[in-house]
């Protein structure tokens, strides 16, 4: 049975990313790519759809124990993790090397004190549990073959039981060292070369070191930014420079519920925020390789652009159910593939050419195609921001005229606009500087609700939306704007839970749910960030450091968190871990330094 979503540590190598357990299990891994079908999907399903446990011996019938502690290994992301039992202590290293070849999993058992007897036990299912592997020995080594692919595991200890189950059984004591790797390999091409562990401990030791060793931030909350940004950079997808949103799949929003979506492609929306938070703390050279992902992911005409991307700039992300998963805690469909690809989101305009303008400002070096593009978005959006689209949320429902997506749109605008001014590119000023105004005096005429003094989620709407916290951030109005004010404190009495989160919008209301789905969601993570942020910049600075630190107390004991919390639940839910809230705890924590909000 898999753990809770925050019993999970994440471990990476830049090109795909596997979930550890607290009890040794490793339950979700795709190989050789983040996209890619997984061998271990025990996660959606049960230990029969792959997984690989390595812990203290226990009985059969008992369930394995859970590590008495584990942490990273400083600034890095090697899991180290300890179990006490009444035979001494042992220690399980694992890590993901940097890649150079084949992607591997490596796992070291290491005797701490007495002598704990431990086993490994390594049940491979390719295409998401469904496919049961050919397992034979090649020259010493145990392969496991279907169609394309093929895992190869390398391990001086002994090895028995039957296709496609292997176990390890073995003792431990002080000093005591054994490892197990996993490596990948197309299944035409000969043997990966054999394994370093030792070795690759210590590369990937040092690779961690010297890139943690750019950020600039040094404030207060450096800890979280630093495992936060750590994570954003094993969510990045190294060969292109594509940000994947979350390494897993159908992770739920509600738990037994349908609100389960595959997260392991590039959205516009997340990257370019993403990328925001990486020019801000230093990292130029993974800012500058999204930049080039995205203009060749969005290469051709604007009427084309997509919101989400596969992690080389694919286009094609139909979506499928996996009818033979049960899906996490019963939760189904389980769904790969994104159908929401080709929504329009009008929205994704004014972000990713946000990112391009604080790219250009921030002194990364000049690309003439990224001006150009730019232009090309403005003259397609000059005619189309006026309709109606699935915005922010990307809603399964009826189309309508978001309020947010106006917004953003205002901001596609203002920020070409700004680059014209300072002569780093050419266009019709007088024109799109009329365009701006008409956008900016039609959302405050028709998304804006004066007898509740607060904007609306849609043009005509009484609902509300926590994406209308990004009015003040993105310049749209000043922070200290009666409608700003109202707007913050409607969404605090009407979209807070008890314990002070912040939820997207309402699920069920007098109107028809905006999202076209049954089941309710928590609270959003991203969106309780952005009111932190929000109170900071109306001078409530004390309320929103207490926010902020009181969504750090949510994060898993690794500091990771998934997209939502569920107030009912107490408990993590939605993909795992999630850039999307990574992401606004760095720029919350970036504006309370700055504010001087921070205290004992």
């Amino acid at each position: 049975m898999a753990g809770r979503i925050e019993d999970y540590a994440l471990i990476g190598d830049m090109q795909t990313a596997a979930l550890v357990c607290r009890d040794g299990t490793v339950d979700w891994l795709c190989l050789p790519r983040f996209d890619s079908h997984a061998i271990f999907a025990g996660l959606l399903g049960t230990e029969e759809h792959g997984y690989w446990r390595i812990g203290p011996a226990h009985a059969a019938d008992a369930q394995p124990p859970t590590a008495t502690r584990r942490s990273y290994r400083g600034d890095s992301l090697i899991l180290d993790s300890e179990w006490d039992t009444p035979r001494g202590t042992v220690r399980v290293t694992d890590f993901m090397p940097p890649r150079e070849g084949a992607p591997q999993v490596i796992r070291i058992v290491e005797g701490v004190t007495g002598r704990v007897p431990m086993r490994s036990t390594l049940h491979m299912r390719f295409s998401y549990g469904r496919v049961v592997p050919w397992v034979d020995l090649h020259e010493g080594r145990t392969v496991a073959v279907a169609g394309p692919d093929s895992v190869w595991f390398d391990t001086e200890c002994e090895t028995s039981g039957k296709s496609p189950t292997i176990h390890s059984d073995f003792t431990v004591g002080p000093g005591d060292r054994v490892a197990f790797t996993i490596s990948w390999q197309a299944s035409h091409l000969k043997p990966p070369p054999l394994p370093e562990p030792e070795q690759s401990l210590e590369a990937t030791e040092g690779f961690w070191r010297e890139w943690v060793e750019h950020c600039t931030y040094h404030g207060p909350y450096r800890e979280a930014v630093i495992r936060s940004l750590i994570t954003l950079k094993a969510l990045t997808y190294a060969p292109t420079g594509g940000i994947v949103a979350a390494p897993t799949t159908s992770l739920p929003e509600d738990i037994g519920g349908v609100r389960n979506w595959d997260y392991r492609y590039t959205w516009l929306r997340d990257a370019a925020i993403t990328l925001s938070s990486l020019l801000r703390t230093g990292y130029r050279e993974e800012a500058r390789a999204w930049r080039e992902w995205l203009l060749r992911a969005v290469a051709g005409d604007p009427e084309n652009l997509q919101i989400m991307y596969g992690i080389a700039g694919e286009r094609e992300l139909g979506e499928a159910e996996l009818d033979w998963l049960p899906g996490y805690e019963n939760s189904a469909p389980v769904r790969v593939g994104n159908g929401a690809a080709h929504q329009l989101q009008l929205d994704v305009y004014g972000e990713t050419i946000e990112a391009l303008h604080l790219a250009h400002m921030t002194g990364l070096a000049r690309n003439d195609y990224a001006s150009l593009l730019q232009l090309k978005l403005i003259r397609y959006l000059a005619d189309h921001w006026d309709e109606p689209d699935e915005g922010i949320w990307e809603v399964r429902g009826p189309r309508r005229q978001f309020v947010h997506s106006k917004v953003m749109a205002w901001v596609a605008v203002d920020r070409t606009i700004k680059l014209i001014e300072a002569g780093d590119a050419d266009g019709p000023l007088e024109e799109w500087r009329e365009l701006r105004d008409d956008i900016h005096r039609e959302v405050c005429e028709k998304g804006y609700d004066k007898e509740r003094n607060t904007f609306t989620q849609s043009y005509g709407s009484r609902e509300l939306d926590a994406s209308l916290l990004l009015i003040p951030q993105m310049g749209f109005l000043p922070p200290d704007d009666k409608r700003v004010i109202g707007t913050i404190e409607a969404i605090q009495r009407e979209l807070s839970t008890p314990d002070g989160f912040i939820l997207r919008y309402p699920t069920h209301g007098d109107e028809e749910n905006v999202d076209g789905l049954p089941g309710d969601e928590g609270a959003f993570l991203a969106c309780s960030f952005w009111m932190a942020d929000d109170l900071a910049m109306i001078g409530r600075v004390d309320e929103a450091r207490k926010l902020f630190e009181k969504l750090l107390s949510l994060r898993n004991d690794l500091g990771l968190l998934a997209e939502e919390w569920d107030p009912r639940l107490q408990r993590q839910v939605g993909n795992f871990p999630q850039a999307f809230s990574h992401v606004p705890l760095i720029d919350t924590a970036l504006r309370l330094t700055a504010s001087g909000a921070y205290g004992g």
